[in-house]
């Protein structure tokens, strides 16, 4: 029989709850047992009861009891090969002892699902010691929208970006071509999205009256920089909220699909020696740093489809009050 054990909180797992520590620390843990542990007052924090939601504090002390018949977590889950490696550094912005900001190609996916084995979330897990040190997803991309992806290289730091991101104090811009050109020339978009079951798949559309309870509130700002007669504009976008799909799906309601959306598209006729791609980039993100020194601004140069795009409407690549983010 294994010893009791008593561990220390880490610096990374400062402000996790009990039930993830056990579920990092424990992984073959079932949670009820990990439930009953607890109301027999076998597991204790600083020597005291404590609840599965419990907020742990960097520092603390964690009794653990035996447990012969749990496995430890999992080792590492992959090695990068050079060609990831090689990959990921090609495509990284900007990086310091906390951040790894990345400029996502079009056509990778953020994080997996059933048929999608390489994706973004993937390579990083061969970046840490073990599944619990490896850089962590901050927010999301489609697969098909490219630009300014932010990773966090430890739990602490993630943990900190996620309250950014919650509370409003990073702003994003991205930039889109759009089918027909938008009128008026700026506004503001507030239009609630829920999730539906369509033919194609699950998209995103306009809340219904009586659909409040399940719609999530959603808002963006966008302005007309250029245009190339009525048939295309080059929009800046600014999103307030982060929802799925919302730019595209905001775009949409408004009448000015994004070029080359096969989910959410337009009947108009497809501009002649434009590549069949989706033509929104997320351009530029700026952010107090998590260390609490100095502020975070990284701007992701266009992919060549769009930089092709700009090239035939006479669109210029300049940075201007389009890209004002104050």
């Amino acid at each position: 029989m294994p010893p009791v054990e008593t561990l220390n909180v880490s610096e990374d797992e400062d402000n996790m709850r009990l039930d993830r520590w056990f579920k990092t620390h424990y992984a073959g843990l079932p949670h009820s047992r990990l439930e009953k542990l607890l109301r027999t007052g076998q597991v204790r924090v600083d020597g005291g009861r404590a609840k599965a939601s419990t907020r742990l504090s960097a520092g603390q002390s964690i009794r653990v009891p035996p447990l012969p018949d749990v496995p430890p977590p999992p080792g590492p889950k992959q090695t990068l090969s050079k060609a990831d490696r090689d990959f990921l550094t090609d495509i990284t912005l900007y990086e310091d002892d906390d951040l790894l900001i990345l400029n996502k190609p079009p056509g990778i996916a953020v994080q997996g699902g059933s048929k999608t084995t390489r994706h973004i979330d993937r390579l990083l897990e061969g970046l840490g010691d073990s599944p619990d040190t490896r850089p962590r997803l901050v927010h999301r991309l489609d697969r098909d929208t490219s630009g300014v992806l932010v990773v966090a290289k430890r739990r602490a730091v993630a943990a900190k970006l996620g309250r950014a991101f919650q509370t409003r104090s990073v702003r994003k811009i991205y930039w889109g071509l759009t089918q027909g050109v938008p009128k008026p020339p700026q506004g503001k978009i507030e239009a609630a999205l829920v999730k539906a079951a369509t033919p194609a798949g699950e998209r995103v559309r306009k809340a219904r009256p009586g659909e409040q309870d399940r719609a999530q509130s959603a808002v963006t700002y966008y302005a007309v920089v250029d245009r190339a007669g009525q048939k295309v504009g080059f929009v800046s976008l600014k999103p307030v909220t982060g929802r799925q799909h919302q730019l595209r799906a905001h775009m949409s309601i408004l009448g000015y699909p994004i070029l080359g959306d096969e989910k959410y598209p337009s009947a108009a006729e497809w501009p002649e020696g434009i590549d069949k791609m989706l033509h929104l980039h997320a351009r530029r993100i700026c952010f107090p740093h998590p260390s609490g020194e100095g502020v975070v601004d990284v701007t992701a140069p266009l992919p060549s489809h769009m930089e092709k795009a700009f090239a035939a409407f006479g669109f210029a690549l300049k940075d201007g009050e389009q890209d004002d983010i104050a």
